[in-house]
């Protein structure tokens, strides 16, 4: 082997193993079959053409968010809570998300809509080297008005570029893969677009459970109840309780957005679920006989940005009489404060105690005349802010619903960081312009298709050498010793 040869190959070498220290070996071991996928997101705009039409003046329509998912820029959605697996010997990954998205358009003269269509819970599946995004879907037929549900069709086919999804690492990180909408897509998108259309390109992130024999880093443990603890009643008073919020997305929208550029924190334990923020360790009184709540909750979320924007909402409350509820929350804002500011209002229809645990999942709310002031105008009383859910747990060992799991991965001003406060924390602030790019279990991650990158780049450096070295040896002019 020449002096140059063994030069190249060693500084190509030096590169590989210089910009991912630990990667290979991390990929071989955590190179293992069937592991878990737990927590993570993925972003689609499922077509930005399809959402201006939605939303132009022609459909004159609009699109809801549900089961948690965001927004994540102009014209993303971002799902969250990936569950699956991963087959770090075949490179065979499966994971859904949670949440969906309802687009309304082109009103009719009865009050409902002749465009009513719902995309959920997608799914990319990827095996042997191809992929496929599902999803369930609602749609209304265009014509004929027939109403159809489909469970995980196969929505879109994704081109993964050769990347080879066989390895390791504790993260599957793929980008932009373009999608095209299939023979069954078609049929389930309501026959707007035919078979073979692009649609917007997908992203994803995923944690991956660490191989058999990986140390994890420890964790806090859940309190767990005891034998004489369990099924023991709070005389009234509850045992724990959150309250999800989001405030309200365009809200939101607005502040990331370019006209204040701003950012929000989270501080005093409370945690960020993506399109809402949970406020949790919620402390008070339930009444079985009436179905009342008088509850207090901690946390704070506080939006900062340019054009005068400053508002903090701390000291959440929430009161429940004769199926009418009320969010209070403690304000401080540039234009107004106030303590136990009544700001929005929602209807608890059956807030009746199941398994220990009184639950309302997504219940509209509407601004208040207070809350209008608190948000300086912006709105008036009566708006539409975003749904509430409320679990008040009654017993000690009543378990409160997850909160969205946007992986460790998920980050960014516009789509903030899922990791919440620890219960026993400072009031340190989170803030959201910073990702969160640690991991679980103390392993590197490891990008799928990253591996594979530099290995092409190696490779294709070795091919160039050879080649030049079979050139000269066909001109007869020897290598340097």
């Amino acid at each position: 082997m020449s002096v140059r040869l063994r030069a190249l190959i060693g500084a190509v070498c030096a590169v590989v193993l210089g910009a991912l220290p630990g990667a290979l070996l991390t990929a071989t071991a955590a190179h293992a079959a069937g592991r878990g996928v737990q927590g993570g997101r993925l972003d689609w705009g499922i077509k930005s053409s399809f959402q201006s039409y939605v939303t132009g003046p022609i459909a004159k329509g609009s699109y809801s968010l549900t089961g948690g998912a965001a927004t994540v820029g102009a014209s993303q959605f971002r799902f969250h809570s990936a569950t699956g697996t991963y087959d770090g010997d075949t490179g065979a990954f499966s994971a859904s998300f949670s949440g969906g998205v309802h687009f309304v358009g082109h009103k009719d003269a009865g009050g409902g809509y002749q465009l009513d269509l719902t995309i959920s819970r997608p799914t990319v599946r990827v095996s042997g080297g191809s992929g496929t995004l599902y999803v369930d879907i609602t749609s209304k037929a265009k014509g004929t008005g027939a109403v159809t549900t489909s469970s995980q069709v196969p929505f879109a086919s994704l081109s993964l570029g050769g990347i080879d999804m066989s390895g390791g690492g504790t993260a599957v990180q793929l980008n932009n893969l373009p999608a095209t909408l299939t023979s069954q897509g078609a049929r389930s998108f309501a026959g707007y677009y035919t078979a073979g259309t692009a649609l917007d390109p997908v992203s994803l992130s995923a944690d991956v459970a660490a191989a058999a024999g990986t140390p994890k880093a420890s964790s806090t443990p859940t309190p767990t109840a005891t034998k004489s603890a369990r099924k023991k009643e709070t005389s009234g008073a509850i045992a724990n309780g959150a309250v999800d919020w989001g405030v309200r997305r365009t809200f939101r929208e607005y502040v990331t957005g370019d006209i204040a550029r701003g950012k929000w924190t989270l501080s005093s334990g409370a945690q960020d679920g993506g399109a809402l923020f949970r406020f949790p360790r919620g402390e008070g009184t339930y009444g079985k006989s009436d179905r009342s709540l008088e509850a207090r909750f901690e946390g704070a979320v506080r939006f900062t940005g340019e054009q005068g924007l400053d508002l903090r909402l701390s000291g959440l409350r929430v009161t429940v009489k004769d199926a009418k509820g009320t969010l209070y929350a403690d304000v401080a804002g540039a234009d107004f404060n106030g303590r136990k500011v009544a700001l929005a209002t929602f209807t608890a229809k059956d807030f009746t105690p199941r398994e220990d645990l009184v639950e309302l999942t997504e219940a509209p709310t509407k601004l208040t005349a207070q809350g209008a002031k608190a948000f300086g105008g912006m709105y008036r009383a009566g708006t539409a802010m975003d749904p509430l859910s409320l679990a008040v747990a009654l017993t000690d060992d009543a378990a409160l619903p997850a909160l969205p799991d946007l992986g460790s991965s998920a980050g960014g001003s516009a789509s903030p960081s899922a990791a919440g406060t620890p219960a026993g924390t400072d009031t340190t602030e989170t803030d959201t312009s910073e990702a969160a790019a640690d991991t679980s279990d103390g392993a590197p991650v490891l990008p799928i298709g990253l591996l594979a990158g530099f290995l092409l780049v190696a490779g294709a450096a070795f091919a160039f050498v050879l080649r030049g070295r079979r050139a000269r040896a066909a001109a007869a002019v020897p290598d340097e010793d």
